[in-house]
């Protein structure tokens, strides 16, 4: 019996954050039951702490919230995720933290959690695996296709060697594009402020004086977190539904494409007693993903996907409300259903049928409504439309924490169920990721709270829909189209958003290397991966059999990081693919090996 120990193998994954700890812990998960010996040296690249890596970095503003309650939020597989390696429970942030299901943790207790969550998974790796971080960027992969990579570090003469690499870097800093760089140079000149898209937990914050007009573009998350950080972050307080400045806060005119903040947290779970969720998916499930895909043609979003999502989502409001609230119905949901499945989405038969069934247009599905509340909208002066913005934010508040609103609920599980369904597609664009951000991803009912006394004490001012900004006279000037002639002038500008995560664009230097060497990116400037592995494409074709990639510079995108428990999470599906790739190829490489 041979004694000789088997040659060490080499992983580097570049980003330790919550992505590249999901990586680990599925490689953990799927070599626990196997009799083979690996001899493995794991390299994670990242400059910030593994675990909640730059984004859940611990040392960042107690202030600043998640924007999910605790209970909804998992590392760890569970049997609703269908994977081919071995499920392995974990408890949510709540059960780990021990705090309440419906609390919406700090970012540095996310941080915390995501820390032991990598500390585990090293934990749970085979007797040979050793886990080394470096400290430093990753700033370029090389090597041939059948050979040994090598991952180059900043500050570091010598590279890595690698028998596979994984990209899992997560967010991203980007180039300012041609108008953001016009808008900072016209800034310079004119000694004004712009800030460009960043992520606002980074950003210097300090330019913006006490009591300075400034001009926000964005009314996201983003700016939740900038309306924080410039309000309580500068010593100002809440008693109860006042806001009492500390004096340092500046005024914040904040508008959007919308004109309006994305929709509140829901307040109320599913109850064991509130009857059946909605059957999903239900008209946009794996069938029709494979159809779309097999077009020889490919397929267009708006012409080809979006009718399908819009008709899912209405089946879930309308099983709710049917089943739930029949008495606001016409009919009896099986007659309803019935037609509603033969009807056409976006149909006139289908709105005939909704309007003939449903009485209150109120409990009617409108997408394209939610998704643009101020058309047509046109109000005489600044003043009422901040009444009116007060009055919108309020109403939305309540009717989210409202379990009479059960419909808005079954839309949410739709939403998910349509989300985990076009992971499948890949690149679908923007516009998708923005309005269900806007529906389902929206801030904490008391940030909303926050921000109507923020309002109340003339701190935050609204602008208004299809906001637009100018450059001109040496100041910023802003219109909306709901206030026809109102004209706010600032020596400040904040764009409120994330930069977008392109390849021609990013600043990480390793992907834009990638892409200049041949790497695919797709028509929104994602990375292109295989959808099965997340192995890397190439332009001359193919995939790399030795790099991978995920994460939202990707076009494998899936929900996030980490997701709500027992929603057969996409994200944990491919990172159990992924690495049982990587575990194939580094299986693969070793046979070779000894073979020779």
């Amino acid at each position: 019996m041979s004694t000789e120990l088997p040659a060490r193998q080499s992983l580097v994954i570049v980003g330790a954050g919550p992505r590249g700890t999901g990586i680990l812990e599925r490689i953990a998960a799927n070599s626990r039951d196997t009799e083979e010996t690996l001899a493995l040296d794991v390299h994670l690249v990242d400059p910030y702490a593994p675990g909640g890596g730059r984004i859940w970095r611990q040392e960042q503003s107690p202030l600043l919230w998640m924007n999910s309650e605790a209970q909804d939020v998992t590392m760890f597989t569970d049997d609703t995720v269908q994977v081919s390696g071995p499920v392995l429970p974990g408890p949510a942030l709540h059960e780990w933290a021990g705090i309440g299901g419906r609390v919406f943790a700090d970012r540095r207790r996310q941080g915390g959690y995501l820390r032991w969550v990598y500390e585990k998974a090293v934990a749970d790796l085979p007797a040979g695996v050793v886990v080394h971080h470096h400290a430093r960027r990753a700033v370029r992969v090389s090597g041939p296709r059948g050979g040994i990579q090598q991952v180059w570090l900043e500050g570091r003469a010598r590279p890595l060697n690698a028998d596979a690499v994984v990209l899992t870097q997560g967010h991203l800093d980007a180039e300012l594009d041609d108008e953001q760089r016009e808008l900072s140079a016209y800034a310079a000149r004119h000694r004004l402020v712009h800030l460009p898209p960043d992520f606002t937990a980074d950003s210097d914050l300090s330019a913006l004086a006490p009591g300075q007009d400034v001009l926000v573009r964005g009314f996201g998350l983003a700016f939740v977190d900038l309306m924080v950080l410039l309000t309580e972050g500068r010593g100002g307080r809440y008693e109860g539904d006042r806001y009492i400045p500390s004096g340092r806060e500046p005024v914040l005119y904040v508008g959007s494409r919308r004109g309006v903040p994305y929709h509140s947290k829901l307040g109320y779970d599913w109850d064991a007693d509130a009857g059946e969720r909605p059957p999903l998916p239900r008209f946009l499930g794996p069938a029709e993903i494979d159809e779309l895909l097999a077009r020889d043609g490919g397929f267009d979003f708006r012409r080809d996907v979006w009718p399908l999502i819009d008709k899912e989502l209405g089946y879930a409001h309308y099983h709710r409300l049917f089943t739930a609230h029949p008495e606001r119905t016409a009919v009896a949901w099986g007659d309803f259903e019935e037609k509603y499945a033969a009807a056409a989405p976006l149909s006139a038969e289908l709105q005939a049928l909704v309007a003939s069934a449903v009485p209150d247009p109120a409990d009617r599905l409108d997408l394209a409504a939610l998704d643009h509340p101020l058309d047509g909208v046109r109000l005489s002066s600044s003043e009422e439309l901040q009444d009116a913005l007060r009055g919108y934010v309020t109403a939305d508040l309540e009717r989210r924490h409202d379990p009479e609103h059960s419909p808005d609920l079954a839309v949410f599980l739709g939403l998910l169920s349509v989300y985990g369904q076009l992971v499948r597609l890949g690149d679908v664009g923007t516009w998708w990721h923005g309005f269900f951000s806007y529906l389902a991803s929206g801030p904490p009912g008391p940030r909303l709270r926050q921000l109507l006394a923020l309002s109340r004490a003339g701190v935050v001012r609204f602008v208004g829909a299809d906001m637009r900004v100018r450059a001109e006279g040496g100041v910023f000037r802003a219109t909306s189209a709901t206030v026809p002639g109102t004209v706010i002038e600032a020596r400040a500008l904040v764009e409120a958003r994330l930069p977008q995560p392109t390849l021609a664009r990013t600043r990480d230097r390793l992907l834009r290397t990638l892409h200049a060497e041949g790497a695919v990116s797709t028509p929104a400037g994602l990375l292109a991966v295989d959808p099965d592995d997340g192995r890397v494409l190439y332009r001359d074709g193919g995939a790399h059999p030795r790099r991978f990639a995920l994460g939202p510079h990707t076009n494998a995108r899936g929900a996030g990081a980490f997701t709500r428990p027992r929603t057969n999470s996409p994200s944990f599906r491919q990172n159990d693919a992924t690495a049982r790739a990587v575990l194939g190829l580094l299986r693969d490489l070793s046979c070779r090996a000894t073979a020779a």
